[in-house]
């Protein structure tokens, strides 16, 4: 597979049918899709836990109270106790993958100190975990009408409230998830 089918820099939206608890009415962000798999991020399954949790565990202070009550996510079911952080810009960080060139997705502790210190990236979501898909599987997986893809919208993933970036990133295709789903109007 060349490069030029690459689903980096796209949404993977669950159909209504898909009933993975991993992924039922998720949004992931796909960071690196290449022919050895795909690694992407779920941006709208916000975890009861707040950034100071994670922060206090690497013994980092927060600067104020809004960086400790950041939402973290569950970012997919692959390492769910190792953080990832999506931030734009993507900037200098000690462990980050390039996405785009303005989006990246950084998993090293440099990262999280500066946000604590409120020098961060300009946006950014705090992941616990990814998800990951082997050689094939997630083309696999579109052919078996699993997900919609499409084109990442940086602002459904910073800007968007969380409970509405399922939605939106299908709006972005032109697709009503509730014409799609068996028990609409039931949501």
């Amino acid at each position: 597979m060349g490069i030029a089918n690459s689903l980096s820099n796209h949404f993977l939206i669950a159909m209504p049918a898909l009933d993975d608890p991993n992924f039922h009415h998720t949004t992931t962000f796909i960071c690196e899709h290449d022919e050895d798999g795909a690694l992407g991020v779920v941006i709208n399954r916000p975890l009861n836990m707040r950034l100071a949790e994670i922060l206090k565990y690497m013994d980092i202070e927060p600067g104020s109270e809004e960086i400790s009550a950041a939402p973290v996510y569950m970012g997919g079911p692959v390492q769910s106790d190792r953080g990832f952080v999506l931030h734009e810009p993507s900037g200098d960080w000690e462990a980050t993958l390039k996405v785009t060139d303005t989006i990246g997705i950084t998993s090293s502790r440099d990262i999280l100190q500066a946000i604590a210190a409120g020098e961060g990236p300009e946006r950014a979501i705090v992941t616990l975990g990814y998800a990951g898909w082997g050689a094939g599987q997630l083309e696999q997986e579109l052919a078996d009408n699993t997900w919609l893809s499409g084109p990442a919208s940086s602002k459904i993933v910073f800007d968007t409230p969380s409970e509405q970036r399922w939605q939106a990133a299908a709006a972005l295709l032109g697709v009503d998830l509730n014409l799609l789903s068996s028990d609409a109007g039931h949501a």
